[in-house]
């Protein structure tokens, strides 16, 4: 059995003290800083997260609000839209009822409605649009657009034989809208798609014209459709996405096809004659050699089955 004096006793005693008193210096050291970090941690992280979300629900209710009232600024354009649609074509309808008797009557009523649609119903567009990125709701408002430009183009053909561009259209506008805000102008494209259905009303007046005798009229309807036709095939292969153009050019071709076979068949009796064996050719067809194809005029075109 070991025998230590009381010094060596002594002296481990007091290295075992100093050494618990080491480690319980180091642990409160080390444990306190965390304490500290968690109670710091806990009480920044609350309001943080209130306020994030606070400020989340803020802006997702401000964002509810401009698509409403996006979504509800559309619909009115829509309305005066269909609106301009509608009156645009009363005008064109009225147009079509000129003749070289009652021109000047035709054209007077035509014109105060066309004023009227501008006025009344363009305005309506312009006070909505103007000041605004109008070109996020062009798809809402470019049907009516289309149909103003293709009335005040037919109206201006009729009134004086010419063309009316878009600076003059847009020019008529700027008496709507208000000096200190961006005004609505019309865009090329809608310009070109109006100028593109105006050869569709013109093939439709040129047609009744020559039934009335008006041939001269009609040749000169027919050379103004194909200097439009002429100059629109050199702008569509440029433009971008034009698959709604290049459908309308193959329209307007169709009309310059048919104005010229009607200006030709009054103007050359040959035509006339091909004309009628054509129509005598495709009644026969239809009739499938089960009965008599003739003509009164022409006793030499019988057909016998």
């Amino acid at each position: 059995m070991l025998c230590c004096s009381p010094a060596v006793i002594r002296r481990i005693s007091v290295s075992w003290l100093i050494m618990a008193n080491n480690s319980n210096f180091k642990s409160h050291r080390l444990s306190r800083p965390a304490d500290a970090s968690m109670a710091l941690e806990s009480s920044t992280e609350r309001p943080r997260t209130m306020s994030t979300h606070s400020s989340i629900k803020d802006a997702f209710s401000n964002y509810a609000d401009y698509l409403n009232a996006l979504n509800e600024k559309r619909e009115r354009i829509v309305k005066a839209s269909r609106d301009v649609t509608t009156n645009s074509k009363k005008v064109i309808f009225q147009v079509h009822r000129i003749s070289k008797n009652n021109k000047e009557e035709v054209l007077e009523k035509a014109g105060k409605d066309l004023a009227a649609v501008r006025d009344q119903h363009i305005s309506r567009l312009v006070k909505e649009l103007q000041g605004t990125d109008f070109w996020k709701l062009r798809r809402a408002y470019s049907p009516g657009v289309q149909e103003y430009v293709e009335a005040a183009t037919f109206f201006k053909f009729c009134q004086t034989g010419t063309l009316l561009n878009l600076d003059e259209i847009n020019a008529s506008l700027l008496p709507l809208s208000d000096p200190s805000v961006e005004p609505l102008q019309i865009n090329l494209l809608d310009y070109l798609f109006g100028l593109a259905d105006l050869t569709g009303e013109l093939m439709r007046l040129a047609i009744g014209r020559i039934s009335d005798g008006e041939v001269e009229f009609s040749e000169r309807i027919c050379q103004f459709v194909r200097d439009i036709y002429r100059e629109l095939t050199l702008v569509v292969p440029l433009m971008d996405d034009s698959y709604d153009m290049k459908t309308k050019m193959d329209t307007m071709l169709q009309s310059v096809v048919k104005i010229e076979n009607a200006c030709f068949s009054v103007r050359d009796p040959v035509v006339q004659v091909l004309s009628l064996w054509e129509g005598l050719m495709l009644n026969y067809e239809i009739l499938g050699r089960r009965g008599v194809v003739s003509c009164s005029r022409y006793k030499g075109f019988e057909m016998f089955a």
